[in-house]
């Protein structure tokens, strides 16, 4: 298990063993003043369940979106949450890897939060990232690498909200039978609820299959043509990113299990052991073992979750590690051959030839208009109602719009 494997397992176990409780006896409000948060479902989308960690109302999802947006809570107050998760980049940054707010640099790309509620496991490859509570106290736990940088200076940095009568009222709003409501817990159900409600799916292809309301209009007849290719088995897409969020880790109101999936697509292929490398053959570069971090078994060597395809054409550069710019390339030059070919470099090796490459990964061929059919039925699945929601967007007005969403106020 590599370094980063290791302290992030040690990070997330201590923090959930301590619970980080809140720091005040409790009772000092009156719990009927929240007023409950209810999804409004997409047509088609299960309802979402969350654990009881994250407490689901308007306060707490209103405080949330602040705190999300909030440049304090980082540690030199230069970065939020939404500087790796920019809502017009359908929440994330557009960087191969993202960068913390005091230059270091991440290992992975920063990940969509579009439909993150659905996700049965955060994150790229870390299976205790259970939930969106886990998932923010990882951010602002982290050290390795420093994402937000609470780590060890947690009253300094609830110092900032404490001595703020306006955000101790709203903390005081959303956890109204804490005493003490500002506290690290209550950060992290915030930051969670807020996401929660970060759901997509109005998209084109939605409009068109919708059974209240369709439109025939909606699809263009290339993305038509190209959604009965991504279907085939001749492309076989569909196996590791189907289903109403287009991804099969996925878990909601209905599940009776989660379904947990991660994958080795064929990115790399490096010889080993040596120079990080662990296995004689079919190793991922350093830090970015995938799942094999956490199990230490050679079959999960480069097993990552496929990430939902839900406005896919905004979230470039793609895969784990931010190394293929477009999805052109994603198509051609990786999916195409069945796997990666990097002829020259410090990542040399041909990632059809890996012992770890999942069996579902087939060669196929495709005309350039088929291509472009393909790439129709992506752009199909950008949901430009979610991309503009002014409910989504930074109340603080530092982040701008996507061009598309013209000049909607905020709310």
């Amino acid at each position: 298990m590599s370094s980063t494997g290791v302290i992030a397992r040690a990070l997330l176990t201590a923090a959930l063993g301590l619970g980080l409780v809140a720091c005040g006896g409790g009772g000092g409000g009156n719990a009927s003043t929240v007023t409950p948060f209810v999804f409004d479902t997409p047509e088609g989308f299960p309802e979402p369940r969350l654990r009881e960690s994250i407490p689901m109302s308007q306060q707490s999802v209103a405080l949330g979106r602040r705190l999300f947006y909030d440049r304090r809570m980082s540690i030199n107050q230069q970065a939020s949450c939404a500087t790796c998760h920019e809502q017009r980049l359908a929440f994330t940054d557009g960087l191969a890897t993202s960068v913390g707010p005091t230059g270091d640099i991440h290992p992975r790309n920063a990940m969509s939060l579009t439909n993150a509620v659905y996700n049965a496991r955060q994150n790229w490859a870390n299976p205790n990232m259970m939930d969106l509570r886990q998932q923010a106290l990882g951010v602002l736990l982290n050290e390795d690498t420093l994402e937000l940088g609470w780590s060890g200076r947690e009253q300094e940095m609830l110092d900032r909200f404490r001595n703020n009568p306006d955000d101790v009222a709203r903390f005081s709003a959303a956890f109204p039978e804490d005493e003490e409501p500002v506290n690290l817990d209550n950060v992290v159900k915030a930051v969670a609820a807020f996401t929660a409600t970060l759901i997509s799916g109005n998209a084109a292809r939605d409009r068109f299959y919708s059974l209240i309301d369709p439109d025939p209009d909606a699809m263009s007849p290339a993305a038509r043509r190209g959604e009965a290719l991504f279907f085939s088995e001749r492309l076989e897409c569909f196996h590791c990113h189907g289903g109403f969020n287009f991804a099969q880790s996925v878990v909601h109101q209905d599940s009776t299990l989660d379904a947990i999936e991660y994958r080795n697509n064929g990115l790399y292929n490096l010889a080993g052991p040596g120079g990080g490398n662990p296995l004689p053959e079919g190793n991922y570069p350093a830090n970015n073992h995938g799942l094999f971090e956490f199990t230490g078994q050679p079959r999960d060597m480069g097993r990552f979750r496929a990430p939902s395809l839900r406005n896919i054409v905004l979230t470039a550069p793609y895969m784990h590690d931010g190394s293929i710019a477009t999805l052109r390339e994603v198509i051609q030059d990786h999916y195409a051959r069945a796997g990666r070919l990097i002829e020259n470099g410090p990542f040399a090796g041909d990632g059809s030839q890996s012992p770890f490459r999942d069996g579902l990964l087939v060669e196929f061929q495709l005309s350039e208009n088929e291509l472009q059919d393909l790439l129709a039925f992506f752009d199909s699945l950008t949901d430009w109602e979610f991309i503009c929601e002014p409910r989504f967007s930074d109340p603080f007005g530092h982040i701008p719009m996507h061009e598309n969403c013209g000049t909607a106020p905020l709310q």
